[in-house]
């Protein structure tokens, strides 16, 4: 089908405003009699708040101090879980854990005053990792410190292993991960007449309303929220959000003066939610033929002090765990844990890209145990139509795994350079290797997440050649409001510049659910194509002379077929998958354990492409960040305390530590995707890690089964060799 808009490179629907400077964020802002907001946190993992003491030689009578006592409703982060207070009352349970906010006029008196506040702890025993935390010997949550455990179950594994040819385990482990926005969280908060209206960065609006809701005790009309102008998110701003608007919107409510609320980057770093550190073992049955018989899996991660959202990042990540691969017998386990460091929260991949990494790594080892190339190893086992995964959900769409990922290889010139490398290595200590991983990601939110959002959408045609778009999806950076204008201009017949796309604001725009795990074009975008053809069926007869303004609203319906069991974990655990097989080229020194990325190459299958430039600004985007968490981001934790939270010390990858990322997409369009789109913001982060660790392996023969891998591990790792 040919389209005029979808497909092509239409100009951003926000770049002209960025470009020129007049794009609004957070920090521009400035209203009459502004206050500026501070936070005073906890320095101990555990303990009790025995004493809090105001120094002398500040003037604490021109400070808005607000501690758990102003809280007007409930002190707890409305979320999933109500485990997370606002304000420590009278115990912390990580450092950083917020106990008092500050306000004046003078900024720079605040961190004067902050310095001057002291607080006496009676410390409790703490735990700081997975392994500690499931023995329960110290308790910190719960009765047992498990926030959420899963299992998988299909077929039957015990009775596989006496068939196996093969039985090969593996452990595999990765660290946080620091989202690393280039703007820090920020809020602006006003409170007057019995209601609150806060605007910041954020990603979802809504989410930050039912919590406010509940800290105000007021209804949905009385609590207002905007976004401002995002400088980035990566799912830092899905959940974090809430709490300092939370806090902004206390310190304006005792005040009665706007307070803005933004984070320095040091305090962001520290005090905010990162990707969860996980721990997996396999344990995989192979028959001689090297079919894969059984996979039994055990996936932890460490979710921090509070539940936030670890129980939905733990069921994306054991969902994702056994991958695009058929086999008819799977057990996995699951379990997060909760530890006393800052909670762990939602970042792009959402635990699949922990899963996974262990999977591609653990494919890698199977293939080498029993004798077969990778690439072979995986093609005999890649997911077929009308095959079924972990959860029993069949295949139906027309996939053909085996031909992307030999395009891939092909594209790299896998084969020819793993025969070069081998030669060449021999002769140097500079040594190259190749190596890949094929996957895949679910797109929307997980079972019934969908049908228990019911997203609505509405469209606006205010004119005859004009028309609004009004969901709940933010923009911050990825291209929301253009995609979204590509398609209800494509459906309508109207040119992209007719269509306007709102500003999320809780007060005028309905509920689309928040904008996360890659369901921005595929799910609400389908609401806006929707939404669009019933609107161009009515303008046929509309006459806005006499009627006015026409709206037409639409919500979310379940597409047929879908079932999904909640208890058991079985059924469509998603309406579509997006597939991909990334490759990667390095070269390590033997002499420094210095690593160098050399090539890389994506393919993927997304459905139908509607934005050909941002769709590679997105893969590009996840790649380069899934390179810093296999090389360089390496979070340092001391008793719960990241200890280099700056960007000297917290190192991440820069321009020229980024090879050319080569971009290639397949299509295959999905019926029930705006257009036939599928999700595609957090496939890219899935596949790197394990594709690097792959290629290390291959360049000087030595697994690597932990992220990030630093230049002194290789060097540990090549001193033991030589030694043994």
């Amino acid at each position: 089908m040919e389209y005029r808009l979808v497909g092509t490179a239409v100009p951003r629907k926000e770049a002209g405003r960025k470009v020129s400077g007049t794009a609004a964020y957070v920090d521009d802002v400035r209203l009459p009699e502004m206050l500026h907001g501070i936070t005073v946190r906890s320095t101990i993992p555990r303990g009790y708040i025995r004493k809090i003491t105001f120094g002398e030689g500040i003037p604490w009578h021109e400070f808005v101090i607000v501690d758990a006592r102003d809280i007007p409703g409930k002190n707890i982060v409305s979320l999933i879980s109500d485990d997370q207070p606002f304000l420590a009352a009278d115990r912390v349970n990580h450092c950083e854990e917020p106990i008092l906010l500050l306000a004046h006029g003078d900024k720079y008196m605040l961190e004067r005053a902050r310095q001057n506040i002291h607080i006496e702890y009676e410390p409790l025993p703490a735990v700081f990792n997975i392994d500690d935390a499931l023995t329960g010997q110290t308790v910190v949550w719960g009765d047992n410190n498990v926030f959420k455990r899963f299992t998988i179950q299909k077929g039957d594994v015990d009775a596989a292993w006496s068939d196996a040819a093969f039985i090969i385990e593996g452990e595999y482990s990765t660290g946080a991960q620091e989202q690393l926005y280039i703007e820090p969280n920020g809020m602006i908060a006003t409170a007057e007449a019995g209601s609150v209206t806060v605007r910041g960065s954020m990603q979802c609006p809504f989410y930050v309303q039912k919590a406010l809701m509940a800290l105000f005790n007021l209804p949905a009309e009385k609590v207002r929220i905007i976004q401002q102008e995002t400088g980035g998110a990566f799912g830092g701003k899905e959940e974090y959000p809430s709490m300092l608007a939370g806090h902004a919107a206390l310190l304006a409510w005792k005040s009665g003066k706007p307070v803005k609320m933004v984070y320095d980057r040091e305090e962001d770093m520290a005090a905010t939610t990162k990707r969860h550190p996980s721990k997996t073992r396999h344990r995989t049955a192979v028959s001689n033929e090297g079919r894969l018989l059984a996979m039994e899996v055990d996936f932890s991660i460490d979710g921090g002090a509070y539940a936030t959202l670890s129980g939905v990042v733990l069921s994306r990540g054991t969902i994702h765990s056994c991958g695009p691969y058929r086999c008819d017998n799977i057990r996995v386990r699951s379990v997060a844990v909760a530890t006393n460091a800052p909670p762990h929260g939602a970042f792009r991949g959402f635990g699949a890209p922990q899963s996974l990494f262990a999977l591609e790594r653990h494919m890698n080892k199977i293939a080498r145990t029993i004798g077969l190339k990778p690439d072979e190893f995986r093609a005999r086992n890649l997911l077929r139509p009308g095959d079924s995964t972990a959860t029993g959900q069949v295949i139906n769409e027309p996939i053909e795994l085996v031909r992307l990922q030999s395009r891939a290889l092909d594209l790299i010139d896998y084969h020819e350079k793993r025969r070069r490398f081998t030669l060449e290595n021999a002769r140097s200590s500079r040594k190259k290797g190749i190596g890949f991983a094929t996957f895949f990601h679910g797109a929307g939110f997980t079972g019934s997440g969908e049908r228990y959002l019911q997203s609505v959408v509405m469209l606006e045609a205010r004119a005859q050649d004009h028309v609004r778009v009004l969901t709940s999806m933010t923009e911050m950076g990825q291209g929301t409001y253009t995609v979204l204008a590509q398609i209800a201009g494509e459906t309508l017949g109207i040119s992209y510049e007719q269509v306007e796309v709102t500003n999320p604001d809780t007060a005028e725009v309905p509920n689309s659910g928040p904008t996360v795990a890659s369901r921005t074009a595929m799910v609400v975008g389908k609401l806006v194509e929707n939404a669009a053809r019933e609107m161009k069926a009515k303008l046929a007869d509309h006459d806005f002379a006499a009627l006015g303004p026409l709206r037409v609203t639409v919500q979310y319906k379940e597409p047929p077929g879908i079932f999904w069991d909640d208890e058991r974990y079985r059924g469509e655990a998603y309406g579509a998958f997006s597939y991909a097989t990334y490759a990667a080229e390095v070269t390590v020194d033997t002499l420094t354990g210095e690593m160098e990325m050399n090539d890389f190459v994506a393919v993927q299958e997304v459905g139908r492409v509607l934005h050909p430039v941002l769709a590679t600004g997105q893969i590009e985007g996840g790649v380069a960040q899934g390179i810093g968490l296999a090389l360089y981001e390496k979070v340092v934790w001391c008793e719960g305390v990241m200890v280099n939270n700056q960007m000297t010390n917290y190192v991440m990858p820069t321009s020229a530590d980024i090879p050319n990322i080569r971009v290639y997409f397949e299509e295959i369009p999905y019926e029930h995707g705006a257009m036939g789109a599928k999700g595609i913001g957090e496939l890219p982060m899935d596949g790197p890690v394990p594709a690097i660790l792959n290629a290390i392996e291959d360049a000087i023969g030595i697994a690597f089964d932990h992220a990030p891998v630093l230049p002194e591990d290789v060097l540990a790792k090549l001193t033991a060799r030589r030694v043994a």
